[in-house]
């Protein structure tokens, strides 16, 4: 999906709850659309800072962000710290993460089979899928050759 029609979209849904795409919720949209990496909310409100554009506040930051997830516009993922990282994610294939828990590196991977297993395990309980949240916490491939980290206690069959 393109851009301009990811804005068009995002106008209606702001009209929709009579709100306007002020030129802050403009310049904070383009930025998240921007960027292909995870961004916290205060990464993003850095951003806004140190770049040129109408000047914008932590606030309005954060406000954006809510209309965006709550839009299906980004996706806000917890990666186990003190904040969410988020992600836009219109225009885009569903996909999974895998988490380091000592560098922080998030991975994106897509799985036929698990996604079918998760479809098979919800019918089997008579359950609807609406959405889901695939995080794997781990070491990546860097922090287990260098030695950092704690190896977790889990292994593949538990």
């Amino acid at each position: 999906m393109k851009q301009t029609a990811i804005i068009k979209r995002f106008e209606a849904y702001l009209r929709e709850r009579s709100l306007k795409l002020t030129p802050q919720r403009r310049r904070i949209f383009d930025r998240v659309f921007a960027t292909h990496e995870h961004f916290s909310a205060e990464r993003l409100y850095e951003w806004m800072r140190t770049e040129h554009g109408p000047k914008v506040s932590r606030a309005t930051v954060y406000r954006t962000l809510d209309l965006l997830v709550k839009g299906g516009f980004t996706e806000s993922l917890d990666i186990g710290g003190d904040e969410l990282v988020y992600e836009h994610v219109m225009g885009h294939h569903h996909h999974d993460h895998m988490v380091c828990t000592s560098c922080g590196r998030i991975e994106e991977f897509q799985d036929k089979r698990i996604e079918e297993l998760q479809v098979e395990a919800a019918r089997k309980k008579g359950f609807v899928i609406e959405s889901h949240v695939h995080r794997l916490s781990g070491l990546c491939r860097t922090c287990v050759r260098d030695g950092r980290g704690q190896r977790g206690t889990h292994s593949a069959a538990e």
